[in-house]
């Protein structure tokens, strides 16, 4: 599978010049990932080989590790040096050590739609059994909208969710204020 690097290692960056790659889902990494990490999500990390290049090290980073374990199994055919950081990025925030979020949750979108779903149909079953048969409907509506995203990767609810203001991404002023808009442009 490849080997285990510590945090320690990696803060101290005796594996220079390692390319860090994030393999948890794109909101995840947004939520809060190791400065000069990349974001190639699991599932899409053997289409994306090319990405990584063949001349310098691998470490793999997930939330926890074993993400980025099963990723480093995936690779191993593809002969690269590959390592995987012991905790993930929970071990490096645990360390106390820097993170990088463009989201002001914590919660990935893909945990946000979790729960969601999951209180959409525990509501309906609680629903159905006091209230009204009917409302058992609401569960069928929340498993069709779960079968259809896991089909077609379009997830109703993940789309809603994205939108909504805990979600957006924080922006930051590089350089000082923005410039103020000519007249002329408008």
């Amino acid at each position: 599978m490849g080997s285990v690097v510590t945090v320690s290692q990696l803060q101290n960056r005796s594996l220079a010049p390692s390319l860090l790659v994030d393999v948890r889902s794109s909101s995840e990494f947004a939520s809060g990932h190791i400065p000069g990490a990349v974001n190639i999500p699991m599932d899409q990390i053997e289409a994306r080989i090319d990405d990584l290049g063949a001349d310098r090290p691998i470490v793999l980073i997930c939330q926890a590790g074993k993400r980025a374990r099963m990723t480093a199994g995936l690779l191993e055919p593809c002969q690269r040096q590959i390592s995987v950081l012991e905790g993930g990025t929970g071990a490096w925030i645990q360390a106390g050590l820097p993170v990088v979020a463009s989201v002001r949750t914590r919660w990935s979108l893909e945990r946000q739609v979790r729960l969601g779903a999951g209180l959409l149909a525990l509501t309906g079953c609680i629903l159905a059994l006091t209230v009204n048969p009917r409302w058992v409907f609401l569960c069928g509506f929340v498993g069709l909208g779960l079968t259809f995203a896991g089909l077609t990767d379009i997830c109703a609810m993940g789309i809603v969710l994205g939108k909504m203001p805990w979600n957006s991404r924080s922006h930051c002023a590089i350089g000082g204020p923005r410039p103020e808009r000519s007249e002329a442009r408008r």
